[in-house]
């Protein structure tokens, strides 16, 4: 994403990879859509990406204009359509991603909480934070280790008796 680091980033993540021929078509409504995106008459100077065929990003940097109520919901219109459009899942707060090696799986809250109870998931297990707000955040908070993560905060790892 060529823009500034202290712009403003959403992250969608999906609950499945995409295929290769979802990803052109999602990257393609991308690119019509933040071409015309605009708050109250101004054209925000807006980017998108597609990580790992599986998490949506989409910044804009509102040190040039800044992202209103009414555009940001056309955003969110945007994503609802995508997600009717190819069958995903881009809202559940409740799927969480997480690595695997190279691979990056995603699961529910209660699948989670089990591989934590298997010790497949540990404070060394690289998460993924999507509530990260800015592009500088993106690129240092938004994989790292669980021990750092909120989701340190709201799960508890298994403790070696």
């Amino acid at each position: 994403m060529n823009i500034s680091e202290n712009s403003r980033v959403w992250i969608y993540q999906s609950n499945r990879p995409f295929t290769t021929d979802e990803q052109e078509a999602i990257s393609h409504h991308l690119a019509v859509f933040i071409k015309e995106w605009q708050a109250h008459g101004q054209q925000l100077a807006a980017a998108f990406e597609i990580r790992y065929n599986r998490f949506i990003i989409l910044s804009v940097d509102e040190e040039i204009a800044e992202a209103s109520g009414c555009s940001i919901d056309k955003s969110v219109s945007l994503m609802k359509a995508i997600e009717q459009e190819f069958g995903l899942s881009l809202f559940d707060r409740l799927n969480i991603a997480y690595r695997e090696g190279d691979e990056i799986k995603s699961c529910d809250r209660q699948d989670f909480e089990s591989l934590i109870a298997e010790g497949k998931i540990h404070e060394n297990s690289i998460v993924f934070n999507n509530l990260v707000q800015t592009k500088a955040d993106l690129n240092t908070k938004w994989e790292v280790a669980f021990r750092q993560s909120w989701h340190a905060q709201v799960f508890t790892l298994q403790t070696e008796v």
